[in-house]
Parts: structure tokens; sequence; C-alpha cells
């Protein structure tokens, strides 16, 4: 029986490739709604970020444009609270010139008083999320917030993620002395409570968005270097990395071609674990003084501040915080899990 041949002359079965492992992946990722759409809200949030960081949205976070602990607008306007108005100096009704230097310009500190009392800008008495104690907008700073609290998770996470991929990957395939020297500095690491190494950490390299980032991911790499090791260990002696052997793939190849895609599972999920568990993280530093500087906002800042504003019923400013951590955190896990579904190997065999 003879071949079915192409406009070309080939046969149609010479002209199909197989299907790539990226691109299997996404199309397996599409199918699942779930993650599909989480994936969604995390770009949206990742948006949200760059327009922030851009000063398009959230820019005026630190202007008071309402009443100290506005409410919510749902709530209705708060009743008001008497504030002391602003008295001009009174001159006296004599002319006090020649005993008092000043005479001359009480009236001038008059009208100055007068002009500032005329121009300031009414405050709201309500805001859409409600205003913290100084009468900022607490949307605002949640949107902000959000800018540096994902960026410390994301960031902290990638680079511990790297880290710790590339130290198991070498651990795991060569074996040997690099794999018992890697095992030492990792029972260094891990032999020190963790919060203990990441107090030490702090307390060298100081506050700030790179410190706090610098230190999560010095102390967030051995979890993902103990998993990687264990699945490099376990591909490296499996037929297709000794068949790619055997056709001359280098060292690297063999690793990061056709090892890593089917360890990336692995990678994402604890990944996914890492993004979540740094922004907690970020939330403990910077309720400790230890995190941002106070001229920076962040979603632990915010937990921070409305400690002491819960006390007194004012509980906007923590929910605020609460559910823009919880959206982002539900959504990235759950697009994770997704990614790591569609990425299985052992899934991927019952197509």
């Amino acid at each position: 029986m003879s071949a079915v041949l192409s406009a070309d002359g080939r046969p149609e079965d010479a002209q199909q490739k197989s299907e790539g492992v990226w691109h299997a992946a996404w199309r397996r990722f599409k199918g699942d709604r779930v993650g599909f759409w989480s994936m969604v809200i995390v770009l949206g949030f990742l948006v949200l970020i760059v327009l922030a960081a851009l000063g398009v949205v959230a820019d005026e976070w630190q202007k008071e444009v309402g009443v100290p602990n506005a409410p919510p607008t749902l709530l209705g306007p708060k009743a008001a609270q008497s504030v002391g108005a602003i008295e001009a100096p009174k001159g006296p009704n004599v002319d006090l010139s020649d005993i008092d230097p000043l005479a001359p310009r009480y009236k001038e500190w008059e009208e100055k008083a007068r002009q500032y009392q005329t121009q300031e800008t009414p405050k709201s008495e309500t805001l859409a999320f409600g205003g913290d104690r100084l009468g900022r907008d607490v949307l605002a700073k949640a949107i902000k917030g959000t800018e540096i609290s994902v960026f410390v998770g994301v960031m902290a996470a990638i680079a511990a993620t790297t880290l710790g991929t590339l130290l198991g990957a070498l651990g795991g395939f060569f074996g040997g002395r690099v794999s018992d020297f890697l095992e030492w500095v990792y029972n260094v690491f891990e032999s020190i409570p963790n919060i203990l190494l990441i107090f030490a950490f702090a307390a060298v390299v100081g506050r700030g968005v790179e410190s706090v980032v610098i230190i999560l991911a010095l102390t967030g790499w051995t979890g993902m270097y103990r998993q990687v090791r264990a699945e490099f260990m376990k591909h490296r002696s499996r037929e297709y990395v000794r068949a790619a052997e055997a056709i001359g793939a280098s060292t690297g190849s063999r690793m990061f071609r056709h090892i890593l895609p089917n360890v990336s599972h692995v990678i994402l999920v604890r990944m996914g674990l890492l993004v979540v568990g740094f922004i907690k993280a970020e939330v403990i530093l910077s309720y400790l003084g230890l995190g941002v500087r106070v001229d920076q906002v962040s979603w632990g800042t915010m937990l921070a501040e409305a400690q002491s504003e819960l006390i007194l019923g004012h509980w906007w400013q923590l929910a605020t915080a609460t559910l823009f951590m919880a959206v982002f955190v539900t959504a990235f896990s759950l697009m994770a899990d997704a990614w790591r579904d569609a990425l299985d190997p052992k899934l991927r065999g019952l197509e």
C-alpha cells in the first residue's frame, strides 16, 4: 500500500512533528478553566503593579484626602468630629508700634490666615474603602502596597527558586563530592531556625525592599534544593537521559533540556508555595520594623497599622489589606497547581 504524498512529493507523516513539551502544556493548561482564570487575575495584579510603579494609579497614596478614619462609602458618613478652627492672631485696638515692633504685621497675619482657611481643600467624610487614622485613602494604600508585597514575594521566590534549582541540579546530577559539599551547605542553613536566620540577615543587610528580597532568597532556597536534588537523582539514570547521552548531548543539555522540563511541575508547585510564604514573611518583617522603610507601604505595614485601629472599631484597613492578599495568594496558588498538572509527565502520558 503506497504512502499518501503531500503537494511537495514527501509523505505526510514526514511533515508532521511531535508536539513540543511547552506547547502541549499550554494546551492542557487552557483546558483548566479555574487555572486559566486564576492566571488572568494574577496578570491583572501584575498590570496594577506596573501602573502603580509608573505613577498612573495610587500615586498620591500619602495624601490626606479624607477625615481621620473616614468610613467606607457604603457605611455612610461618620458623625463629624469637632476640630479646632485656626484662629488668626488678633492685634490690639491701640497703636503699639512704638513698644511692639510686630504690631504693624498683625493685619497681614489676619489676612493670610483668612486666605488659608478659604483655600484649604475640604476633606471627604467617606472614602470608597475607608481611610486610615490620618485620612489617607485605604484603597490607594492597598494598590501601592500590592506593588511592594507582590514584588517582594515574586522576586524573592524567583531568586530562591533559581538558586535552589541550580544547586539541586548540580548535586543530584553529578553526585559524589559535589553532592557532599552542597549537602553540607544545606545542613548548615537547615540547622539554624529559619526565623533567627532571617533576623540575622536583616540585621546585616538592613531595611528596604531590595534587602527583604535578598534576605528571603538566602533563607528560602533550601527546600527547593532538596526537592530538585532528589528529582535529578531519580531522572539522571532513566532511559531518555541515557539515550540523549548516547547521541552526544552535552551535560548541560541533559540537565536543563531533558531533565528540567520533566521536573518543572515540582519546581512550579514549590515556587508557588514560596511566593505565598514570602508574602507572609514580608508581613512579619514589616510588622516587626525589619521590612520596608517607613516612607513605603505594603500589606505588612497596613496590617501593622490596622492593629491599633481595630481596637477603636475601624476595621476597613484590615479588611482591605486582607482582601487584596487573599485574592492574589489564592489565584496564584490555583494557577501554580494548574501548571503543575499541565507539566506533570505522568498526566501527560494519560492523553
